[in-house]
């Protein structure tokens, strides 16, 4: 099976196999399994992973509609949360219960999409993917979650050890992750973050952290959704579902770089950080979580001036 050559928001040059995402299926469930007791609510979110992962994959195949594949996520979601993987952001309440529904969802299906959409280049999702992980990883030792520490580690092994196949500085990827990788990865880093608890003293603070290391996926999927609407692009859910287009950040930069390395290590070294900024935050009162994400936009900001003055000279 092989990637659409130059097509939707791949910027690839020769025909490369996409099922390399199944390798880190397996990687990643294989060292879980093999070395850890996991409770209930785990076992339900890798097979939630592993239903995601398998529409993909299909996807890749054969070809889904994406309105199909979402109706699959948000009920692989739904599932989670009446398991108790769900977001404690509001108070216990009924309103506040609906609203940690609403965001778990959200969160979830969004990021899972993310990092669909930002696969788009040699290594990008996976080195992306290993940062995320990474960081998350240390946060987790660091408010005391061994557990949710070694969740993390496994899923940076399987990414370290797919991509020396998917990137490399002189020559090009000899396999690809595929939808059925890119939202596995996606998907089971994004409930990793709703299932810890990422700081010890504010449910803001505790927020603030996966949202610093998430923040290049939660960025490029507010600015292509909010480029898009201005523009005229879609006019319509269901537009904005269906819609495929080379407007994402790694676009923007390889436009803007000339080279497609360049603008994924670019990447790369932006995730990281802002990934450090959420090291920080352990003991942070909810204020200093609140500053670093706006300084996180703000930064995300100066990258889009230079994008835009860079596409215009």
């Amino acid at each position: 099976m092989s990637d659409r050559l130059l097509g939707g928001r791949k910027i690839h040059e020769q025909s490369t196999p996409l099922l390399g995402g199944i390798a880190i299926v397996v990687a990643f469930n294989s060292a879980l399994l093999a070395n850890m007791v996991l409770d209930m609510d785990t076992i339900v979110l890798l097979c939630g992973g592993i239903v995601v992962a398998l529409v993909s994959l299909a996807d890749d195949c054969i070809g889904v509609s994406a309105r199909f594949k979402l109706a699959v996520q948000l009920i692989v979601v739904l599932i989670l949360i009446y398991f108790g993987i769900v977001l404690h952001l509001f108070p216990k309440s009924i309103w506040g219960y609906w609203l940690n529904v609403l965001f778990t969802i959200f969160w979830i299906i969004g990021i899972t999409n993310a990092m669909n959409f930002i696969d788009g280049m040699d290594g990008l999702a996976a080195g992306i993917g290993a940062i995320i992980a990474m960081f998350m990883g240390i946060v987790a030792f660091q408010t005391s979650q061994p557990f949710m520490g070694w969740f993390a580690i496994a899923m940076m092994g399987s990414c370290l050890g797919f991509l020396p196949f998917n990137f490399g500085l002189k020559k090009p990827a000899s396999i690809f992750l595929g939808d059925a990788g890119s939202t596995f990865i996606g998907f089971i880093l994004a409930a990793l973050a709703i299932k810890g608890d990422w700081a010890d003293n504010s449910r803001i603070v505790s927020f603030s952290a996966p949202v610093l290391i998430f923040w290049i996926l939660i960025y490029d999927m507010a600015y292509i959704t909010v480029e898009r609407i201005v523009t005229g692009k879609v006019k319509s859910l269901k537009q904005w579902i269906d819609y495929v287009g080379t407007d994402h950040i790694h676009h923007r930069l390889y436009n803007l770089l000339c080279d497609k390395k360049k603008a994924v290590l670019f990447i790369y070294f932006l995730c990281a950080t802002l990934g450090i900024s959420a090291i920080t935050l352990r003991y942070a009162r909810p204020i200093d979580g609140v500053l670093l994400v706006i300084q996180a936009f703000l930064i995300t900001v100066i990258v889009s001036i230079a994008e835009y003055s860079g596409s215009n000279r």
